[in-house]
């Protein structure tokens, strides 16, 4: 039989608050256990919430990027369930009407094609805290820094048919966010990860098949794979006449594997009712007029208008568009009088080599905007070649110094002197009368030869194309 794949995603956005949703505790991560949890946030008795304006507004920015229906009334509702790291024994989150209906995000993937997938809705909640199972031998600590930072959920529809799509999604959706700049969108610390459900059903079918929801996965490459294991047990298991069970999975990168964590809750099962403590939210025209004020150009506007101002292909456009921090760094590289294509070709291989090597983002990297500009400029005015300059990038990287530092130093420029480079060619040819026979003679490809011997003499330092040009006039004759 042949079966379809259904994928919709649940993505848990940090959003970047310097407080808490309802209280004014800081959100930093990586203080020490407990130190950034308040008596809101620990649920102490006579208490109240109060609502974080920054992260309303962050919420309206996405809805709009998002080509998103805004609820001008929105309400929060308490989810209740029971888990150690769950101080008030619910969480404050929104289900009747959140802040952000439905909406869509246009994809691309690897083969060109695109695909609309729709936003059912994105609603704001509080996070829980964090169980530590590792720290006590025989026991589980408790870390409540992370009870009540803020949360951006944004709910996808079932429309994603492979990994290869919910991978394309979730990529958008992170360029997006971090456009934004609501989220920092750093995976490994929790900052940006979702939720998959997963199910499949026989090839023209459209009722749905029952799910599995694989919780809290935290990169790219882990929903990929964690989404290909449990298609392949589904099928697996409904090929031999068993059922899927709706419930709830973790994924184990070490195994690559997905293991049942717990039946899968309905809403019902969390009893939903609205917060008494908390009033409804009231977006305004005037909010929304700020919000709108206050949004920066978009990927899909970026990388157009790369393809537009600086004639980029529609890939290399992409790729500098991908994320905020790249595109800035491209644009201020050009902005020195870098030709664009050349600022892309180095900051998509040298530079982008070296920063994965080294595990930095764009922001990070050794060498900046205005030092790579200066490094190009030496390749566009035929002081060094492109091939010298890989080296005295790696040198720069290394903390040699300068571009012009190292040129100078290591005696790396360019012979560009019209009689050094001919003396350099009448000297090889006398040396070689034989070969010059020959290649008057019709060998052409004795050419290399010579252009061999003159970078050698001239220590790789010669002007590649002018030396190519006088090689060419004298072995004429």
């Amino acid at each position: 039989m042949n079966w379809e794949i259904v994928i919709g995603l649940e993505v848990h956005t940090q959003l970047k608050t310097a407080t808490k949703i309802f209280s004014g505790s800081a959100t930093a991560y990586g203080a020490e256990p407990n130190t950034q949890a308040n008596s809101v946030d620990l649920a102490f008795p006579g208490v109240l919430p109060v609502l974080n304006q920054t992260a309303v507004e962050m919420a309206l920015k996405f809805g709009l990027a998002a080509n998103a229906n805004i609820n001008h009334l929105s309400a929060f509702d308490r989810k209740l369930y029971f888990y150690p790291d769950l101080p008030k024994g619910y969480q404050i989150s929104q289900f009747h009407i959140p802040i952000v209906g439905a909406g869509f995000l246009d994809i691309e993937l690897d083969d060109g094609q695109h695909k609309r997938i729709g936003i059912t809705r994105a609603h704001l909640e509080e996070d829980a805290g964090k169980s530590l199972h590792d720290v006590y031998d025989g026991m589980s600590g408790i870390d409540l820094n992370r009870a009540g930072t803020p949360l951006l959920e944004i709910v996808s529809e079932p429309d994603m048919r492979s990994a290869a799509e919910a991978v394309a999604y979730l990529k958008t959706l992170h360029s997006l966010v971090t456009y934004l700049d609501i989220c920092d969108g750093n995976m490994q610390e929790g900052s940006f990860r979702c939720d998959a459900n997963v199910s499949v059903r026989p090839m023209g079918s459209s009722t749905l098949g029952t799910r599995a929801e694989i919780k809290n996965v935290n990169s790219f490459r882990y929903v990929e794979k964690a989404i290909h294991y449990e298609v392949e047990r589904q099928i697996d298991l409904l090929e031999s006449g068993g059922i899927v069970k709706q419930e709830t999975r973790l994924y184990d990168s070490v195994t690559n594997t997905t293991r049942s964590m717990r039946s899968k809750e309905e809403a019902n099962d969390y009893r939903y009712f609205p917060d008494p403590d908390l009033l409804m939210v009231h977006v305004t025209d005037a909010m929304l007029k700020e919000a709108i004020a206050s949004m920066p150009e978009l990927p899909n506007a970026k990388q157009q208008r790369f393809q537009s101002q600086y004639g980029l292909s529609a890939y290399d456009a992409k790729v500098m568009s991908a994320s905020r921090a790249l595109g800035d760094y491209f644009e201020q590289v050009v902005a020195m009088g870098v030709n664009a294509k050349l600022a892309a070709n180095w900051v998509m291989g040298d530079l982008a080599a070296n920063l994965n090597k080294h595990l930095l983002a764009i922001g990070e990297s050794i060498i900046d905007a205005a030092a790579l500009a200066a490094l190009l400029t030496r390749i566009e005015d035929n002081t060094i070649s492109g091939k010298t300059a890989k080296i005295v990038f790696e040198a720069m990287w290394a903390g040699e110094g300068s571009a012009d530092q190292i040129i100078e130093t290591r005696g790396f420029k360019q012979v560009s002197d019209t009689g050094a480079l001919e003396k350099i060619i009448d000297d090889i040819i006398a040396a070689n009368p034989g070969q010059l026979a020959e290649y008057r003679g019709g060998k052409d490809k004795l050419f290399g030869f010579f252009i061999g011997l003159a970078m050698k003499a001239s220590k790789g330092q010669a002007n590649p194309q002018q030396l190519n040009d006088l090689l060419k006039q004298k072995l004429a004759g």
